[in-house]
């Protein structure tokens, strides 16, 4: 990062042509990390493994905190995925923190060179024009982060689609129907990623909520009998995307870049890169580039 804020988001991101294979991590914030654990888990995150972003990841609604996100990206020289968080009660929480985060992106002044996208967790065309429209100053581009599951059972959402300024695409090839181990995994995957080519109209295509978990619970069932659920899979399943980078690259549209979902068992149980402990739980070493 320079020294000073700069006046312009001219030559600021990368070309996302630029941006495949591994681009960070999901990362919950539940927890409402202090500003302290988020510069060093945010700094990890980018020195460690080259991670160009992370991606938020559940809510914290205490006041200032996207500061301390900004804060915190700013410090570890990383971008962020922001979000807007639905939660699963049915409430209407989120249009505050919707609003929260507007104003935050509008007064900080460091917010839209760190924030590279805001995301929605549901298919709500209307809220991506308006948000569209509310950021438009600052430059955000906006999606909906989503599996491909939920668009087809909408019909295809057209409306959300074309609403969109890219395709943040949930990639859980666990729960398929036909899920056995993640090294047999990539039909899985081409077959979802093939939807999203067929029907994104060539935008950038990210895997955001991506990965295989290592053990089931009440709220992580399989649908298939031979879906295997362990630490290997997971670390498999990344060794399977990594293979597949230069395929990535290539990919209509600019390419795909994956998330891995999630930085730490601390945040959600059976994904984590890390153990609680903070040791790592899986040998991770993606490639960024090829």
């Amino acid at each position: 990062m320079p020294p000073e804020v700069p006046h312009s988001l001219s030559n600021w991101w990368c070309d996302p042509k630029t941006e495949y294979a591994f681009m960070g991590f999901s990362y919950e914030v539940t927890e409402c990390q202090s500003l302290s654990k988020l510069k060093r888990e945010f700094s990890n995150a980018r020195d460690t493994f080259g991670a160009r972003y992370v991606r938020l990841y559940g809510a914290c609604d205490n006041d200032g905190f996207y500061n301390n996100v900004i804060e915190a990206a700013w410090h570890a020289q990383i971008g962020v995925h922001a979000l807007i968080w639905f939660g699963f009660d049915g409430d209407d929480k989120w249009m505050t923190r919707r609003d929260q985060l507007y104003a935050t992106l509008h007064s900080n002044p460091k917010a839209q060179f760190v924030t590279r996208m805001v995301q929605f967790v549901h298919e709500l065309a209307d809220q991506v024009w308006t948000a569209k429209a509310a950021l438009a100053d600052l430059g955000i581009p906006i999606t909906v982060s989503e599996m491909a599951y939920g668009y087809q059972e909408r019909g295809g959402a057209k409306s959300v689609l074309d609403a969109i300024d890219a395709v943040d695409a949930h990639m859980l090839p666990f729960f398929a129907q036909d899920a056995s181990t993640a090294n047999k995994s990539w039909h899985i995957v081409t077959r979802d990623l093939d939807w999203f080519m067929d029907n994104g109209e060539d935008k950038k295509i990210y895997f955001s909520e991506n990965g295989w978990p290592s053990v089931t619970s009440a709220g992580v069932q399989p649908n298939s009998p031979d879906a295997v659920a362990d630490v290997q899979n997971e670390q498999d399943y990344f060794v399977l995307l990594d293979s597949k980078c230069t395929f990535f690259k290539t990919v209509r549209g600019g390419g795909v870049g994956w998330f891995a979902h999630i930085y730490s068992e601390e945040q959600e149980p059976g994904y984590g890169i890390y153990k609680e402990s903070g040791k790592l739980k899986i040998k991770f070493a993606p490639r960024t580039s090829c």
